[in-house]
């Protein structure tokens, strides 16, 4: 599609010649904007294709990931970067600082395409311009931790790490734990049952929560099956590695790690508590899996999200990460904010509200 002067030329879906050419440029495309992430979406067979590639008069190329649910029909669809469960897409740009008028034409042309939601999720190092043309569009922000691997990992250990977690890295050695890393993906099944052991963890600290529901809920904010997993080893290949520390020939604990291009990801993490805690097999695993990534030349490590101040956001900065915001863009058409005012208006009737 070709616009007036001075629009974008947009070509849907992305050349995947074209998206690649963009992750080498792009030095802060993180790793699910990566190929073999896009790979995984669409195997799973839940999405069709629908990303965006925008070519200016300027040379500019941006590429946008973008997925819509398979079987709906276009004015009832919703299309995202990326779905929900698939984390982080958002724009890969070529070409330095993207000018406030080229993306707001990126971000016109998406609200524009009639869809009955569209939703863009920012990675957090992401141009400030793109919030400030995100007019039309409802903006959340989420924490997000990132560990800086600048100056290798001698650095990382003295300077980033906490003492706290030096200490509990140094006592898991003494206490006999040893860690296997496997890049076939043959270790997925030993995580996937430490995984059951950590949903069964879960519901058992919940009252009346029987165990289908708090799976379920797991699955619905992390999607973890045994299919899921093969799904992403298979494309990432040996840029997947799964961790696993034992004591005595038991898994106690277990991480998965993607990498792409300047990053690596803790994607996954399960452990049998009342086995891993007491010898610190976390903490090992943690810093084997950072001190690996320095090695392979990595420039950062994505720890993933968490709420401020929580403690899944303090056991993040203990490794050196700080916070940083990914930012949701969200834009739906009048038929939704119309349905959401009449639903509004019908429960202020009901309740007796104003």
């Amino acid at each position: 599609m070709t616009s007036g002067t001075g629009s974008p030329t947009v070509t849907s879906p992305v050349p995947r010649a074209v998206w690649e050419s963009l992750l080498r440029a792009d030095e802060g495309a993180v790793v699910t904007q990566s190929l073999a992430w896009r790979d995984a979406v669409f195997a799973s067979g839940r999405y069709h294709d629908v990303s965006l590639l925008y070519e200016f008069p300027s040379g500019r190329q941006v590429v946008l990931p973008m997925a819509r649910r398979r079987g709906q029909p276009h004015q009832v669809a919703m299309m995202a970067s990326w779905p929900r469960v698939w984390g982080i897409g958002g724009p890969l740009t070529t070409g330095g600082g993207i000018t406030p008028a080229e993306a707001a034409a990126v971000l016109d042309d998406v609200a524009g395409r009639g869809m009955l939601q569209a939703k863009i999720t920012l990675r957090h190092d992401a141009d400030e311009v793109w919030l400030k043309e995100a007019r039309q569009y409802q903006i959340e922000k989420c924490g997000c931790y990132v560990l800086d691997l600048a100056g290798g990992f001698d650095e990382v250990w003295k300077h980033r790490f906490r003492g706290s977690v030096r200490t509990a890295a140094r006592k898991a050695e003494r206490s006999g734990v040893e860690v296997e890393v496997d890049r076939t993906g043959r270790l997925l099944g030993v995580f996937y049952d430490l995984y059951e052991k950590s949903i069964q963890r879960w519901a058992a600290q919940q009252e009346r929560v029987p165990l289908w529901l708090t799976r379920w809920r797991m699955n619905w904010v992390n999607p973890t099956t045994p299919d899921n997993l093969a799904l992403v080893a298979r494309h990432f290949g040996e840029g997947c590695a799964t961790w696993v520390a034992r004591v005595k020939g038991e898994p106690v604990a277990a991480i998965i790690v993607l990498s792409s291009g300047t990053y690596a990801k803790g994607w996954r993490r399960a452990m049998d508590k009342e086995l891993a805690a007491p010898v610190q097999a976390n903490e090992l695993l943690d810093r084997l899996s950072i001190e690996e990534a320095c090695r392979s030349g990595h420039r950062f490590f994505d720890l993933g999200g968490a709420q401020p101040g929580s403690p899944v956001a303090a056991s993040k900065e203990k490794l050196g990460a700080t916070l940083h915001f990914t930012h949701e863009l969200r834009v739906a058409s009048p038929v939704v904010h119309t349905t959401r005012r009449l639903s509004r208006d019908l429960a202020k009737k009901v309740t007796g509200s104003e």
